[in-house]
């Protein structure tokens, strides 16, 4: 029993979980050497799943027809029937590597009830079986099944009151406040919440719940009986941070590395801090002695390529992320920053070569960023002719390049051109809704009308819910002033998706105001005014106010947008309702005093 606790912890891993199920499974095949041979020369030629079924039927005994008919289903991707087969097996079979297969499928699935009966009636074959207990633990803290979760726990320590149940606990925190403080008590009150991988839940939940001081407490403990576990000096290093105390963290920080010098987490988690505190000098240094002592490693050498660009020390900074062109981790992310940093030492060309050679999640950024250099050099002609061929070699990238040449022609006052440009790839890739819209955007909304309408309505075929193509589509209606009643329930059905973003609020006060509706207009127009501060919004808005009678609103909105906004021809006529509004009143006194 207890080699198998001390090994308890492999059962976690998936990878050494599938190797242990694959061990077991050569077993399974000496047993039925013949049958597994036959079943092999039956699938090479097998076509369907169905023929493979009614050919396992035949052929084996009942468990293992179950096992080959769930594996088959697996191949036709038909789940639900492997699963079913598996847990039925696991349940009612004493292979320890058939539970565990079953257990593995349900898990992908994120079938957790299916996994918590498994493993519970796995735990009632065998009660002092570690690696059952373990799952049933794990999957029990998923589920949010505390009392449960504390009871195997407590199970597992009785066996080995050592066990290391950090592969039980890591990565599971429960999302809502309520769940949080029902775990924390129930792990407070368990014979476990003395053991160290317990006690650093606990610390962690309660520093979620910004009970910081017995969160200390709780970490210190911990690393009084395992000082040398990474993750627990990590915590308590955040810990520290949270609370504020920047001194403490950072000699805690120097300690734990000055104690652990070959920790290279440690060592690269201190310097990270000190660059994310403002001491980037020192922090840099502390880099460059975890690069020569790990010279192979990747991230630290990425991080000092990055600080140093922020400290100006740009030679230094090529030096450091030209170690990562080969890099299978970072070697975009290093192409990009070497680009970045040659444009901030004006080597444009030198800028424009390593943007090229960025792909990756980098790629749209870097192909933005290099259309930018082409501007400031007044090269965008070239610039479309780049993205022309950028569409052959990246054409997975296709609706991006064509969006970004649209953009160019936009600005050299080719308007014409770029709708054209982007009906040929609308033709290439008639349903991607990120062309439609770019095309939307350009649409005149009098002249264009009819092909507006029908831009906006393929739109919404597509993604009806879209607050952004409801919006689109009701502020179109609106400049066009029609269908205003349609236009209202496109731009509320937006709000539900997106109550508080400043051009839908705007749009929704646009309509209400041209419906006379000013009583709705007036708080949508404020709300949206608070968040943009768009002039038109302010202008929009001050309308309301003075066709509400609310004068002096109108007199104080008027004023402040008289001042951020002098020269603005809207608001100067504004300035001219406002003139209007007290020549009517001087002449009402007039009349009166007469």
């Amino acid at each position: 029993m207890h080699h198998r606790c001390h090994n308890k912890h492999k059962y976690l891993d998936k990878e050494i979980l599938q190797q242990t199920i694959r061990q077991q499974s050569c077993m399974l095949i000496r047993r039925y050497s013949s049958t597994i041979l036959l079943l092999g020369s039956i699938t090479l030629c097998a076509y369907n799943y169905t023929y493979a079924q009614n050919t396992v039927a035949h052929y084996n005994p009942l468990p293992l027809q179950q096992t080959m008919i769930a594996e088959f289903a697996l191949q036709y991707q038909q789940t639900a029937t492997a699963l079913h087969n598996y847990t039925v097996l696991a349940i009612h079979n004493s292979s320890t590597a058939v539970k565990q297969r079953a257990l593995d499928i349900a898990l992908d699935e994120n079938d957790l009830p299916s996994a918590l009966d498994i493993a519970t009636h796995w735990v009632n074959q065998d009660p002092t079986d570690v690696p059952a207990l373990f799952y049933l633990a794990h999957i029990a803290l998923k589920t949010h099944k505390y009392e449960l979760t504390a009871q195997t726990l407590d199970k597992i320590l009785n066996i080995d009151p050592d066990a290391d149940l950090a592969e039980i606990v890591a990565g599971i925190a429960p999302d809502s406040q309520e769940d949080r403080t029902t775990l924390l008590k129930t792990l407070r009150s368990s014979k476990a919440r003395s053991n160290p991988s317990i006690l650093v839940m606990i610390a962690s939940l309660e520093a979620q719940d910004n009970q910081l001081d017995q969160a200390l407490k709780d970490i210190q403990r911990a690393l009084r009986k395992r000082q040398n576990v990474t993750s627990f000096i990590l915590l308590k290093a955040n810990i520290l941070d949270a609370s504020g105390n920047q001194d403490a963290t950072i000699k805690w920080y120097a300690k734990s590395s000055r104690q652990h010098p070959y920790n290279l987490e440690v060592r690269l988690a201190e310097a990270k801090y000190l660059i994310k505190i403002g001491q980037s000098e020192l922090g840099l240094k502390k880099l460059e002695s975890v690069i020569r002592k790990w010279p192979s490693a990747d991230e630290p050498i990425f991080i000092a390529g990055l600080t140093s660009i922020d400290l100006k020390r740009y030679d230094q900074a090529e030096g450091f992320l030209l170690q990562l062109k080969n890099s299978s981790q970072y070697q975009n992310d290093a192409y990009y920053y070497l680009a970045i940093n040659a444009e901030r030492k004006q080597h444009y060309e030198t800028a424009k070569a390593y943007y090229r050679l960025v792909d990756g999640s980098l790629y749209t950024v870097s192909r933005r960023s290099l259309v930018t250099i082409y501007d400031k050099e007044n090269k965008l002609s070239d610039a479309l002719r780049f993205l022309t061929q950028e569409r052959v070699n990246y054409p997975q990238h296709a609706s991006f390049l064509y969006q970004l040449q649209a953009e160019i022609l936009k600005k050299l006052n080719h308007k014409l051109a770029a709708i054209e440009l982007l009906d040929e790839a609308i033709h290439n890739l008639p349903d991607d809704p990120d062309l439609i819209y770019a095309q939307v955007l350009l649409l005149d909304p009098y002249q264009d009308k009819d092909r507006l309408e029908q831009d906006l309505n393929k739109l919404l075929s597509i993604e009806p819910n879209s607050p952004t193509y409801l919006n689109a589509y009701a502020y179109t209606l609106a400049l066009q002033n029609r269908r205003l009643g349609d236009a209202r329930k496109y731009v509320e059905h937006a709000l539900e998706y997106a109550p508080d973003q400043a051009s839908i609020l705007d749009t929704y006060g646009l309509i209400t105001f041209l419906q006379n509706d000013l009583a709705t207009a007036i708080p949508a127009l404020e709300n949206a005014y608070l968040l943009n501060e768009n002039v038109g919004t302010g202008v929009r808005l001050a309308k309301a106010l003075y066709l509400r009678g609310n004068m002096q609103k109108f007199a104080d909105l008027l004023q402040e947008l008289k001042q951020k906004h002098p020269n603005n021809p809207q608001v100067i006529q504004l300035n001219s309702l406002l003139l209007s509004q007290q020549q009517k009143m001087s002449l009402v006194h007039h009349a009166s005093v007469h």
